[in-house]
Order: C-alpha cells, then sequence, then structure tokens
C-alpha cells in the first residue's frame, strides 16, 4: 500500500500551473495500480483547503472526485466497523468539521479549533491573531489580541 501525503493530492487539484505537475499527474496514474491510501488527516485537510473553491454541492461529492477516482483506501486511528470508537471519533475528525467546511469554507484545523473551542461551556471568545480566518465563521466572538485588550 502507498500512502499519500496532502500536497501530492491537492497539486493535482489546485495547483495546476505548478512546474512538478506533470510529474505528479504520471505519479498518480502509476500508484493507482498499487492500493494507493490516505490518513483520514490527509483527506480532511484536502477538503478543508478544497472548500474555499468549491461549491457545498460538489464538495460533498468527495467520495467520487478523490476517494473513487485514485482508488484510495482511507486510513482511520481507530477501526471504523467498531461502532462505539468510530462513532465518537467519526464525529469530531471527520463529521463536525466537514459540516463547517461546507458551511463556512474552511481549513480542517481551523475547523477542528474552533467546533472545540464552541463546546467549552464558558467560551466568551476566540482570541486569534488570524481572526480574519474565523470571523463569521462561528458563534463566538472573534477577536485579536489587540481588539480584545481594547
Amino acid at each position: 500500500m502507498v500512502i499519500l501525503d496532502t500536497d501530492v493530492l491537492l497539486l493535482a487539484f489546485a495547483f495546476q500551473r505548478d512546474s512538478r505537475q506533470p510529474v505528479n499527474t504520471a505519479f498518480l496514474e502509476q500508484v493507482q495500480a498499487k492500493n494507493p491510501a490516505i490518513t483520514i488527516y490527509s483527506l480532511m485537510e484536502i477538503l478543508g483547503q478544497m472548500s474555499f473553491n468549491l461549491s457545498a454541492e460538489r464538495l460533498s461529492a468527495w467520495q467520487s472526485w478523490l476517494v473513487d477516482a485514485y482508488g484510495l483506501t482511507i486510513i482511520w486511528p481507530v477501526d471504523p466497523q467498531d461502532a462505539i470508537a468510530s462513532f465518537s471519533f467519526r464525529a469530531e475528525i471527520f463529521e463536525r468539521p466537514f459540516e463547517r467546511m461546507l458551511a463556512h469554507r474552511a481549513a480542517f484545523m481551523d475547523a477542528l479549533i474552533l467546533g472545540l473551542a464552541e463546546r467549552a461551556p464558558e467560551a466568551e471568545a476566540f482570541v486569534t491573531w488570524n481572526a480574519r480566518h474565523f470571523k463569521s465563521k462561528s458563534v463566538l466572538k472573534v477577536l485579536t489580541p489587540q481588539e480584545y485588550l481594547e
């Protein structure tokens, strides 16, 4: 099994003018015969990056244009058949972040971080120097450190 890193697939989808594109394309064509795989984390990074450029409908069809198109297996840190472990992990790592990506165009790590912050019972605000990445994407008040001090 050949495991692909996020950047290999992002190059195929998002950086068409990159000089590495011909080699990347040849690699992806050849590796399809060798049972390629990606981790769930790479999948979510790809979907998060693509969320900025694709419609919600196209993003929701990720199984066909990504997994099926390249014959990928998704590697999970828990057995997807283990109902209890899979349920909580799948919701945390896949379902909630993906919902945010669809609704607000968010990168994977941003979606994970913000989702967890919003579930903290005492949370009043989310403070980040990258406030522009989070504003209007959260129920929390999003501020820069400077804005918080003011």
